[in-house]
């Protein structure tokens, strides 16, 4: 078995103290996904078009990692213990590491849609989900962890933005019940501990100063990809930044609109305030 599982654009050693990725953007449909759902509605929870919206970046010499597989195949920003037991054929084998994910059915492999539609008619095997971890969400961990480590060796410091989309509303399984409007932007650094304070103040207030919306760690704190990856004592910085959709496409018909080459020139400026502010000295 031959399918893709990353891509990184821009250089393979960051010539920037940033690395950006993007776990949620992938639809290339593994062989063995065995769900009842069409492609079409398995692309339900992907960050469309987050990937192209920050390309432009890698021209910056600030390498981008984007996950091909899609996010309701495997999760890349979970734990890879956080399984969801429920959706086993048998007893989990090793260390289980539960978020509270599962209640909603979106842990390390999603048991539903955000409609709360079942994406199998039959359990996993403990194998399946093993092969799963092995193939996709080991490989793509150990990318942006070299990736990282690399930048933060050659420059004392790194900057990671974990870059997400979200809906409008929030649906029906979502954190918090639905038809919850959403900000523009939502940044996530886990209460504060996934990076100094004034990483996440500084692109708050460059947003703000955008006309933008923006809530920090409402409905959204960051999961696993800032979590793992941090240490703002050593140098470290994560952030995760969710962007609503309706800024850049048609949600029903996973399309960009007239709104995304603004979004993208006001991405990249973003991009580049963040390199001349923290490019040569931490946060």
């Amino acid at each position: 078995m031959n399918d893709p599982v990353f891509t990184v654009f821009g250089p393979a050693r960051a010539s920037q103290a940033l690395v950006l990725d993007s776990p949620h953007s992938g639809f290339a449909m593994p062989e063995d996904f065995g769900s009842v759902c069409s492609a079409q509605a398995l692309r339900d929870g992907e960050d469309c078009f987050i990937d192209e919206l920050y390309q432009p970046c890698a021209a910056r010499g600030v390498p981008l990692l984007a996950a091909l597989f899609p996010r309701t195949y495997i999760d890349a920003n979970r734990h890879p213990a956080d399984i969801d037991l429920a959706l086993l054929d048998g007893p989990w084998p090793t260390a289980h590491v539960p978020s509270g994910k599962a209640a909603l059915g979106k842990a390390l492999i999603w048991r539903t849609l955000d409609d709360g539609r079942p994406i199998y008619d039959r359990r996993l095997s403990v194998a399946e989900v093993e092969q799963r971890i092995a193939r996709y969400h080991r490989p793509y961990h150990q990318r942006l962890q070299a990736l990282l480590d690399d930048a933060h060796e050659r420059f004392g410091h790194v900057l990671h933005l974990n870059c997400h989309s979200m809906n409008a509303v929030s649906g029906a399984m979502s954190e918090g019940g639905v038809g919850r409007p959403r900000a523009d932007f939502v940044l996530g650094d886990r209460d504060g501990t996934t990076c100094a304070p004034a990483l996440t103040a500084f692109v708050r207030d460059f947003l703000l100063d955008l006309g933008h919306s923006v809530k920090v760690n409402d409905p959204f704190k960051g999961v696993e990809l800032v979590r793992a990856y941090s240490n703002p004592g050593q140098g470290r910085h994560s952030l995760q930044l969710e962007i609503n959709k309706r800024l850049y496409m048609h949600p029903d018909r996973l399309e960009k609109h007239e709104g995304f080459d603004v979004l993208q020139a006001k991405l990249m400026h973003l991009i580049d305030a963040l390199l001349e502010k923290f490019g040569h000295s931490a946060p």
